[in-house]
């Protein structure tokens, strides 16, 4: 069964109504640029009130490491994501780490060579405006020959139109989702789509390569 994380949390009734309809895991994001960024104090308070067994994930972008650690031992973060242009040296974190990639083309799987202490990447579209949630997609064929190098957590314009077509032809670890489940505003989860979307993906069958 795929793995599937709800990113860009910033409040409680987003959280639990996406471990509710049977999300994994879910992201909260410590990059100040983004709409979606959350402060440590406000992420230490939703992680405090979820029930057990759901992975919280922090997602920094060039960060320093005594930062990123301070916030994961002051929030109870489980994994960390860093989704900039870290080098391979600054993944060597006292928690679980997934490396985000950006990708354009076939080439741009050239790093992931070099990140031999990292399990776990995620896959996102590149744009040269932000670090991810641009809602777009990405080739996937790039996808299926990155898995080569690891566990793929697949990202990029999922919606709830193309996720049963993406774990099909990709058969990813896990998925993330943000904009695609989202309204009006970033941030701030459509329920209706939040369900709709895992309720697909739950169903979609998927086999490990």
């Amino acid at each position: 069964m795929v793995r599937i994380k709800i990113c860009g949390i910033t409040n409680l009734e987003d959280a639990l109504a996406a471990i509710e309809y049977g999300a994994n895991a879910l992201g909260f994001v410590f990059y100040p640029h983004s709409p979606r960024a959350i402060i440590p104090e406000f992420a230490k308070n939703i992680i405090s009130q979820l029930p057990p067994f759901i992975t919280t994930v922090g997602v920094f972008v060039d960060e320093n490491s005594a930062a990123i650690e301070k916030v994961a031992a002051f929030t109870g973060l489980n994994v960390i994501q860093l989704h900039g242009s870290e080098p391979p040296e600054e993944c060597n974190l006292s928690k679980k780490v997934i490396k985000a990639i950006r990708v354009r083309e076939l080439i741009d799987l050239e790093p992931f060579k070099k990140y031999n202490t990292v399990s776990t990447f995620l896959l996102d579209a590149y744009s040269s405006e932000t670090f991810g949630g641009t809602g777009q997609t990405f080739n996937w064929e790039i996808a299926i020959e990155a898995k080569k190098f690891g566990k793929i957590i697949l990202a990029g314009g999922l919606t709830t139109e193309n996720i049963e077509e993406a774990i099909k032809l990709v058969q990813p670890y896990g998925i993330d989702v943000a904009t695609g489940v989202e309204g009006n505003k970033k941030g701030i989860k459509d329920h209706k789509k939040l369900r709709l979307f895992i309720e697909r993906a739950r169903k979609t069958p998927k086999g490990y390569a």
